[in-house]
């Protein structure tokens, strides 16, 4: 494995954009998936995928005035994809009443994410946290770096940071509009009496954390979250092993949406950096794969509207 990384590594970017690069590419992936020990990661980025929240906005587009829009975000983290997605929904359609439920595992960064205060200055998490009698999730500059590869306003710019956030010393806290309404709630995605938790949803966002299981498990899981969504309503699932998502999708019968197909796989960089040699690395968006329209595809209507 380690002899095929370094000739993976040492390959001309020519040669791994080739069609014989991205097979050899598969084949080292493949031998990845099945060596590497999955875990689940707390990193993440605000506005982590931009093409992903405009296809979000083009889809309310159809909305009514003044209407209800119920939304979950499953696996929410430190609420970074909360609030993303809160601040492109709500630029662009003020009008609409959002419903919105963010749902987490570990009620540590749950917390943490609810108080939505973060350090702008990067940490160095490789020792515990010096607490001095405190809780974790007060100590913001740690909980911010947890688990980041990158800062985690990265991909934002000064004008974005000061629009969605107060920014007071090196400390940036989310503005009281994107944060009203959002109910915290601790929970697992997989619990088949979520439903009866949150109600149907007309969008889940279940983006980024089925690549850390075991497939048997992540494909039991998306099928559990599917469960949630409203008929007509939509799905964005990035972040899976792509043969669990397509599987799962011909199953029970998906509608993949097209619009921004590509945009959107390669819209989140650290994802397709990590291919072929991570198991949460995504492979390169190809055309000359037959079924292209649904295993690239990130976003499905689930069911029909009645």
């Amino acid at each position: 494995m380690r002899q095929s990384a370094r000739v993976w590594n040492h390959l001309p970017a020519s040669l791994r954009h080739s069609s014989t690069g991205r097979a050899y590419g598969k084949h080292l992936h493949a031998l990845v998936l099945l060596q590497n020990e999955r875990r689940q990661s707390f990193g993440t980025f605000f506005l982590r995928n931009r093409p992903e929240l405009e296809l979000m906005r083009r889809l309310l587009n159809q909305k009514a005035p003044g209407s209800r829009l119920d939304i979950s975000v499953l696996a929410c983290s430190k609420g970074a994809e909360v609030y993303s997605v809160l601040w492109a929904i709500r630029s662009a359609r003020p009008d609409l009443k959002l419903n919105t439920h963010a749902l987490d595992i570990s009620q540590e960064i749950l917390e943490f994410a609810e108080r939505g205060v973060y350090s702008r200055i990067a940490r160095d998490i490789s020792t515990p946290s010096p607490h001095n009698g405190t809780k974790v999730v007060e100590d913001v500059a740690w909980n911010t770096s947890r688990d980041q590869n990158a800062p985690i306003f990265e991909r934002m710019t000064d004008e974005e940071v000061n629009a969605m956030f107060e920014v007071e010393g090196d400390q940036a806290k989310v503005r009281p509009w994107l944060k009203e309404g959002i109910k915290w709630l601790r929970g697992d995605a997989n619990d088949p009496k979520l439903l009866g938790v949150l109600g149907p949803q007309e969008i889940v966002v279940a983006n980024r954390f089925l690549c850390h299981m075991q497939p048997a498990a992540a494909d039991k899981c998306l099928r559990s979250v599917a469960r949630l969504v409203k008929p007509g309503g939509y799905l964005f699932v990035s972040g899976i092993d792509l043969d669990v998502r397509t599987r799962v999708a011909r199953d029970l019968r998906w509608k993949p949406v097209t619009e921004l197909i590509r945009e959107i796989h390669d819209g989140d960089t650290s994802l397709r950096r990590g291919w072929p040699l991570e198991y949460w690395g995504l492979e390169p968006f190809s055309e000359d794969q037959a079924d292209w329209g649904i295993r690239y595809a990130s976003v499905f209507q689930i069911g029909e509207a009645s």
